[in-house]
């Protein structure tokens, strides 16, 4: 078998804001794996300044990945634990290599066309009036679950734009999730909850920042509104870790992105925790390219969790690769007339 890997730089179609800085663009890794005429191709996504694994030695572990699978070791991802995305990306080079069809990880209804997954419409930072036409755009696409990052405009700007949207769309109507990516200090934290939850908000991810358990506890025993962790598990490795924050804590939900969690054991692991504490989730991207949105969508089908997730955004960027992924009214559909265009 031969192993490598592509470096691979995608360009948002906007400045993608976010409360850590505007995003123009971010680079992703291939693993392609060949052997008897087939090919697996695994994303392999490191979120720059987010990544558990963002490290000097990427590359190096990425060709030292390469070289045990070119020698057959297959037992690699026993040596990943602290390389979340590099185990996401060999799980679905290896899946994709025993796969009938090389983009078909798991054969499902979704994947046959005759199903489909709901979704949230996403809502960038921006100006003012940016956010105002991306939640009419959303609206007007037919999504019934949006969700809004906050945290980059003044607090009572961004206040006004959901009592806009709630004074003409009721919570039957628009689900409104908030992600603040850790914008709140956490002694004004609790405030402004209780005035966002004037407005039905559903959930609202990460208010504050990482790595204060006992504020984030406090947070989740006394909010209006439930709390996802997002961040907050960007890092915890271990399964004894995991149990440990899901028992301080006790969020009301926690965001799955294999990509920073650890791939699909990571995220079993992840899900199988939180039951013990009737935790919520769902399944969110990290902003992949359609091949790592692929693996996403079709792992989460098959997890039959009806609630919204986070994967409409495989239009974010200008180069991403043409793929049967496409949104129709608030769903991701795998449109089987379509055909992948995939060229490393």
């Amino acid at each position: 078998m031969k192993a490598r890997f592509v470096k691979y730089t995608l360009q948002f179609k906007f400045d993608a804001g976010t409360s850590r800085g505007v995003l123009k663009s971010k680079y992703t890794y291939f693993l392609i794996l060949e052997k008897n005429e087939k090919t697996g191709i695994g994303e392999c996504n490191l979120f720059k300044g987010l990544s558990a694994d963002d490290r000097p030695d990427y590359e190096e572990k990425l060709r030292w990945v390469c070289d045990a699978l070119s020698n057959n070791n297959f037992m690699v991802l026993n040596e990943l634990r602290e390389f979340p995305s590099i185990a996401f990306g060999v799980e679905q080079a290896i899946i994709a290599l025993g796969a009938k069809n090389e983009f078909e990880l798991f054969p499902s209804l979704f994947t046959h066309g005759k199903s489909n997954i709901l979704i949230n419409g996403l809502v960038w930072m921006g100006d003012e009036s940016f956010m105002k036409q991306q939640i009419v755009d959303k609206i007007e696409e037919g999504f019934t679950t949006i969700k809004l990052k906050i945290g980059a405009l003044e607090f009572n700007t961004e206040l006004n734009l959901i009592k806009k949207i709630r004074k003409q769309f009721n919570e039957d109507a628009i689900q409104l999730r908030l992600d603040a990516n850790g914008a709140f200090n956490p002694d004004e934290a609790l405030e402004k909850l209780k005035i966002l939850s004037e407005y039905k908000i559903h959930s609202i991810e990460q208010p504050i920042p990482v790595k204060q358990w006992d504020s984030m506890a406090s947070l989740c025993e006394k909010s209006p509104i439930g709390i996802a962790l997002d961040e907050e598990l960007i890092g915890v490795f271990e399964t004894s870790k995991k149990i440990e924050l899901l028992d301080t804590i006790k969020p009301q939900y926690i965001i799955l992105k294999p990509s920073l969690i650890g791939g699909i054991a990571g995220s079993n692991e992840w899900i199988q925790c939180a039951a013990k504490y009737n935790t919520g989730w769902w399944v969110t991207s990290a902003l992949e390219s359609n091949i790592g949105l692929n693996a996403l969508a079709q792992y989460t089908f098959n997890l039959r969790n009806s609630m919204p997730h986070g994967l409409g955004t495989g239009g974010l960027f200008t180069n991403n690769f043409e793929s049967p992924l496409e949104v129709v009214k608030g769903h991701l559909h795998y449109n089987t007339a379509k055909k992948w265009n995939v060229n490393l």
